[in-house]
């Protein structure tokens, strides 16, 4: 019965997460979502990130979900303000609403419009390295 019970809540929460990640899969996701570029003076199109949405609610750390020019997802970013980094901050159970992360990549930003403290990108990449390219330009 135990085992049952374990098999039909990790199928439930299965389904939930593989949901949420359809509900975000692909541009524009659904609210309170909101593009980027209408929130703060940055191009539509950020090449090596994509285009971006936020929920405003989340600033500055994220998550931010970042689409190809096809409008596919590609990954999920979390900007974290260096000065949070410390022994006192913590962020826990950041999440990756795009489901399956294939590699993640982190690295150091100066700030810009919207995040313009120095921080840190991490993102959860949700294709494979060979597919990077699809935001690249």
């Amino acid at each position: 019965m135990k085992k049952l019970a374990l098999a039909l809540v990790a199928t439930m929460a299965s389904s939930v997460c593989a949901m949420a990640a359809a509900d975000v899969a692909k541009s524009p996701p659904a609210a309170p979502y909101q593009q980027v570029s209408k929130l703060v003076k940055l191009p539509d199109f950020l090449p090596g990130m994509g285009q971006l949405f936020v929920d405003p609610a989340t600033l500055p750390a994220g998550p931010f979900l970042a689409y190809d020019h096809d409008g596919k997802l590609v990954s999920t970013i979390y900007m974290l303000p260096i000065k949070d980094l410390n022994p006192d901050t913590r962020f826990d159970n950041l999440a990756a609403p795009g489901g399956n992360v294939d590699h993640v990549d982190v690295y150091y930003n100066a700030g810009h419009p919207g995040v313009d403290v120095p921080h840190a990108h991490v993102v959860l990449w949700h294709v494979p390295v060979a597919d990077q390219a699809r935001v690249a330009k």
